[in-house]
């Protein structure tokens, strides 16, 4: 296959990255995932190609190690484009475990980069994250925002992370360009319900929380805030649906290889430009899923701001990309995938 449509998607059986997989595969692209499955399970691959029609060639390896990062890179040079998935994702979790957090962050991005500029390998995209805007509160937030310090090590990983790909495509070198997203808040599953998030451990994101709840795994849902200067009182978020924002990966892939980019480095902001509050997710989950859910309100958590939404006309007006899909087809899709998960289990 021609080296223009062969794409390497590191952490590509994560929640976002199968996603992506299947939008890419569907497309027409060939697909290499690399991935150690410290957050993941093996067979999303067979739901990966269930699902696109294709199967990926997946490797499993750990991009923090050096010698094994080379390796796998040697095997598969002949690509046009990396997309770069495989970071600890967990805020709570980053405060306590700082160390391994900036490792496996920071690590995998420095070795892979620097496979690619010894490779020749010219395409980069980069999941980023809205946590590099620090407690923003101008809303709604643009690619403008100032970056204020961050409020936990997950947090810094993604600005730092910012800051190493944007030096290393600024120096002469073999890379051509590279975008970051940053995402909202990503929520739902595939519209099919054969695909969604599979937390390791409790979770630690509102979605699978609910659908957790809904189903019996967890006991009661803890809503943290319901004082907020927001109209119901309980936290705003910018919740997208994670098949839109596997579909901009496809967009923003297509940018670099069509040479479309405008600078060697950009920077998109991807929601939907709405801000949802808890309640709202929540009612919303209530009146898809046709049942009451079992939850109580609790004490703030340190660190969460009122409220956080995106300005995504960057994205509309240069890529071409809108978020479509709704929040009631968020958490349909999420629940549609829950149940299938648990039914597979059982």
């Amino acid at each position: 296959m021609e080296n223009r449509k062969k794409v390497i998607i590191c952490g590509g059986t994560g929640f976002i990255g199968s996603h992506t997989s299947v939008e890419l595969l569907s497309q027409g692209y060939q697909v290499v995932i690399a991935d150690n499955l410290s957050n993941s399970e093996r067979d999303i691959l067979d739901r990966i190609e269930t699902l696109s029609g294709h199967v990926p060639i997946f490797e499993e390896v750990d991009l923090t190690d050096e010698q094994a990062c080379d390796r796998f890179f040697e095997r598969h040079s002949n690509t046009s484009a990396v997309i770069h998935f495989a970071a600890f994702k967990a805020v709570g979790e980053s405060v306590n475990k700082p160390l391994m957090y900036y490792k496996n962050n920071l690590q995998s991005t420095v070795n892979i980069l620097r496979n690619m500029d010894r490779l020749s390998i010219p395409n980069f995209i980069f999941s980023s994250s809205a946590t590099v805007y620090g407690d923003c509160e101008e809303l709604p937030i643009t690619e403008k925002s100032p970056i204020l310090p961050a409020s936990s090590p997950y947090g810094k990983t993604k600005q730092i992370n910012e800051s190493i790909i944007e030096d290393t495509f600024k120096a002469e070198n073999n890379l051509a360009a590279a975008i970051s997203l940053r995402y909202f808040n990503p929520i739902g599953g595939h519209l099919s319900g054969e695909l969604g998030e599979v937390p390791i451990g409790p979770p630690n994101n509102l979605m699978p929380y609910i659908t957790q709840t809904a189903i019996g795994v967890r006991e009661q849902l803890s809503v943290f805030g319901n004082d907020y200067p927001t109209p119901d009182g309980t936290c705003i978020r910018d919740y997208i649906h994670v098949v839109d924002l596997a579909k901009a990966h496809l967009v923003a892939l297509e940018r670099l290889i069509n040479k479309k980019n405008k600078s060697f480095y950009e920077i998109f902001n991807l929601g939907t430009g709405n801000g949802f509050s808890v309640m709202d997710v929540i009612k919303s989950f209530e009146k898809m899923a046709g049942q009451k859910l079992n939850y109580t309100f609790a004490p703030r958590r340190a660190g969460d701001q009122a409220a956080t939404y995106a300005d995504v006309t960057k994205a509309k007006n240069e890529l071409g990309w809108v978020a479509e899909l709704s929040i009631d087809e968020m958490t349909s899709s999420a629940w549609k995938w829950e149940q299938n998960y648990r039914r597979n289990l059982s």
